[in-house]
């Protein structure tokens, strides 16, 4: 990558990890004054006994964020199509989030998360030219 791209890569990064503790944060709103009755009907008694209320990144199904969700290649080219496929998952993520609530100080937080993703998608594209145009300019190995 070129220094623009790191450069780049680097601010997505930032802005992703910002982008979990939104979700988070929407998450513990909606769960701080339920109680435990209303936990486990929606299914989070599991979650409760393990965390309270605490935060904890899981997906929907309650499994674990982890770090192999950030792995990477080695390749310039495959991570940041890997990349781009990413940020188009997490736009579907927040398209199918925001279908599932009507309370609007949920729906505001996601189209915005959803507005980044697509920024993101762009940016992502823009480096893999950048990068595909360096590498056919130079010898590379």
């Amino acid at each position: 990558p070129t220094g623009k791209t790191k450069g780049l890569l680097n601010d997505i990064a930032t802005e992703e990890l910002a982008h979990a503790e939104i979700v988070c944060s929407i998450v513990y709103q909606l769960v701080k004054d339920a109680t435990f009755e209303e936990l486990r009907t929606a299914g989070l008694d599991g979650y409760y006994t393990e965390h309270d209320k605490a935060l904890y990144p899981v997906d929907a199904n309650g499994v674990p964020w982890t770090a192999t969700y950030i792995q990477a290649k080695g390749d310039p080219i495959t991570d940041l199509t890997d990349d781009m496929a990413a940020e188009q998952k997490a736009r579907t993520t927040y398209e199918n989030l925001i279908a599932l609530t009507d309370d609007p100080d949920v729906i505001d937080p996601l189209k915005f998360l959803w507005a980044r993703e697509v920024i993101h998608f762009q940016r992502f594209g823009e480096a893999l030219v950048e990068v595909q145009d360096l590498l056919s300019s130079k010898r590379s190995f």
